[in-house]
This record gives C-alpha cells, sequence and structure tokens, in this order.
C-alpha cells in the first residue's frame, strides 16, 4: 500500500511539473508560434486555431528617413513591451521617398521580425500620391515580389494602399485597384491576409461596410490620431462593425492628424476601450526620435537598439501601457 501511495505522489509531481514546463513553454512561446498563420473569420482576425486575435504593433516611420531603426534589437525592444506586430511603411511616391533600393531594407525588415516570431505588415504607404492607381503599376510588381519571396511563412501581412485620400472613391477608384492587386498577390500567397485601405484617410470604413470585397481573409485599415477623430469617426467604426466589416487599425496615435500638436489622453482613452471591446488590432504610428508628437522614442534619445520604456516619448509610454494590457 505504501508503494503504491509513493508510485501516486511521483507520478502527481511529474504531471505537475510537466504543467509547470507547458505554461513556462507557453509563456515563452513567440507570437507566432503561438497563433500561426492568421486569418480572417467574420469580423475578426483569429488564429490557425480560430481564437480571437488582437494584433498589437508599431509602425516605423518612411524608411527612406528612418532607416536604423529597422534592426534586429530595436524590434526586440518593442516586442519586450508586448509588441507583437512591425509595419515597414514603403512610401509609395517617389517624391516622398519611394525608390527600388529600400527593398533591401524592407527584406531585412522582414528577416528579423520573423527571427524574433512576430507578425509583419508590408505598408505600400500611398499618401501625397492620393489614388492607389496613381502608381499601381508599381504596385502589382512590389507585391508580387513580395508574394513570391515571403508567400510560404506565416507572419506575412500586405497592406496595398495605406491612406487613399483626396478625389477618390471606394467603387470607382480603391476597390477596383484592390482587386487587381489582392488578384495578383493570390497568384503566389493564397492564405495570407491583405489590409485594404479606405477611403478619407483610411476612415470611412463605414461606406465600405456596404459593399466590401469578395475576396477571403481581407480586413479594411481603419486610421485615427485622437485629438482630431472623436466620437464622428468611433460612430463609424461601430456601424462598420455591426455591418459586419473586419478592421484593423493599421496606423494611430494620440495627438492631432499632422502627427504633432497636443494628446487627447480622453479621446485616446475611449478609442482603447472600443478596440479591445471589439478585438480590433492596432498598430502606433511611429518608431523614431523624429522631434513630433507621434514618434514614440523620445527626440533626445539617440539609440536606435535596446530601447526600453524610459527612452519613449510621452506619446510612446502611454501606448506602451496598452500593449501590455
Amino acid at each position: 500500500m505504501k508503494k503504491r501511495t509513493f508510485f501516486l505522489c511521483m507520478l502527481m509531481s511529474l504531471f505537475v511539473v510537466g504543467l509547470g514546463f507547458s505554461a513556462i513553454r507557453s509563456e515563452a512561446a513567440t507570437p507566432v508560434e503561438k497563433w500561426g498563420r492568421l486569418k480572417v473569420s467574420g469580423r475578426n482576425i483569429v488564429s490557425e486555431n480560430g481564437k480571437k486575435v488582437q494584433l498589437k504593433g508599431a509602425s516605423t516611420h518612411g524608411i527612406a528617413w528612418f532607416p536604423q531603426y529597422v534592426n534586429k534589437s530595436c524590434f526586440q525592444s518593442f516586442k519586450k513591451m508586448g509588441v507583437n506586430t512591425i509595419r515597414l511603411a514603403l512610401y509609395s511616391d517617389p517624391g516622398a521617398g519611394y525608390s527600388k533600393s529600400l527593398y533591401q531594407k524592407v527584406d531585412e525588415g522582414i528577416r528579423y521580425a520573423t527571427e524574433l516570431g512576430m507578425y509583419v505588415i508590408l505598408d505600400w504607404h500611398i499618401l501625397n500620391d492620393g489614388n492607389p492607381k496613381t502608381h499601381q503599376k508599381e504596385a502589382l510588381k512590389f507585391f508580387t515580389r513580395y508574394a513570391k519571396k515571403y508567400g510560404k511563412q506565416k507572419n506575412i501581412l500586405y497592406e496595398i494602399c495605406n491612406e487613399p485620400n483626396g478625389d477618390v472613391t471606394w467603387k470607382r477608384d480603391i476597390k477596383p485597384y484592390a482587386n487587381k492587386v489582392i488578384t495578383r498577390i493570390r497568384k503566389y500567397d493564397k492564405k495570407n491576409i491583405v489590409v485594404v485601405g479606405t477611403p478619407t484617410w483610411s476612415q470611412d470604413v463605414d461606406i465600405v461596410a456596404g459593399s466590401p470585397l469578395k475576396q477571403k481573409n481581407v480586413v479594411y485599415a481603419l486610421h485615427f490620431y485622437a485629438a482630431t477623430h472623436t466620437d464622428f469617426l468611433r460612430d463609424k467604426v461601430r456601424k462598420a462593425y455591426e455591418a459586419g466589416l473586419p478592421m484593423l487599425v493599421s496606423e494611430f496615435s494620440i495627438c492631432d492628424a499632422s502627427g504633432n500638436g497636443g494628446i487627447d489622453k480622453k479621446s485616446a482613452t475611449k478609442w482603447m476601450n472600443l478596440l479591445k471591446k471589439y478585438k480590433i488590432g492596432y498598430v502606433a504610428w511611429n518608431i523614431s526620435n523624429k522631434n513630433e508628437t507621434s514618434a514614440l522614442i523620445k527626440a533626445s534619445c539617440q539609440k536606435t537598439g535596446s530601447i526600453t520604456k524610459s527612452n519613449l516619448s510621452k506619446s510612446g509610454k502611454w501606448i506602451a501601457k496598452w500593449w501590455k494590457k
């Protein structure tokens, strides 16, 4: 009887130890190890196993201007703060820094994020060019290259038009462009998520909700700057969500839409609570020490790696609290 009791105790001890090791492994797992290839299910981004996932990310500034932050130590610093996604912003307009020579820097960013087990968004950063059709040929070449090269990886997302703006409509301009680019991507990558910009600097998600694309694994970009975009834009988000539109905040900050000015913590808190409620992911703008409010790093900080919370700007410190929630 004593031997039997002894063996039972030993088995229980091993079981408890096993649970402990399992918990440690789970805690140590990278985001990609934990969730695998992401997909869209209904209104949400979910893991390979169908569990809802909220991406929490940080975006580079234009890599033509701040290439020094595209390094493994920098990305790892943000990962330690709770970031699971890096967005690589390549401006699509030659007048704003676009150059094929920057593809090497994009490749580096993908490699570092992949080595760290993080998700990475390839951002075709339309801004001053306004209409995605303006550089459609270049966009098709860009996404062909990246879908061919990285389509088998589980951590890739394609953002095909950052912020359509000006005399641009969903039906006439963005939707046809998106259909062409997604069709090209799907030739080489059948599964990874595509992020599609929406009219008016990626704000009019309610309009898109009335006529979404038919392709699978597509989410729609929502951008906000909390001091400018208040209840009126949150109402658009609620309307789009209720209509069943899957969204991703692929860019935001807590200042005004210029990327500068004062911080509006009250509006920002309303935004973060709404995104948490709907399980909508968010990516903060931007990883740089540029002397403006939206820069996540202090202007006085010259470090490009081994970045700590003490090196963050006021905006960065406020946002970092949410990365850990």
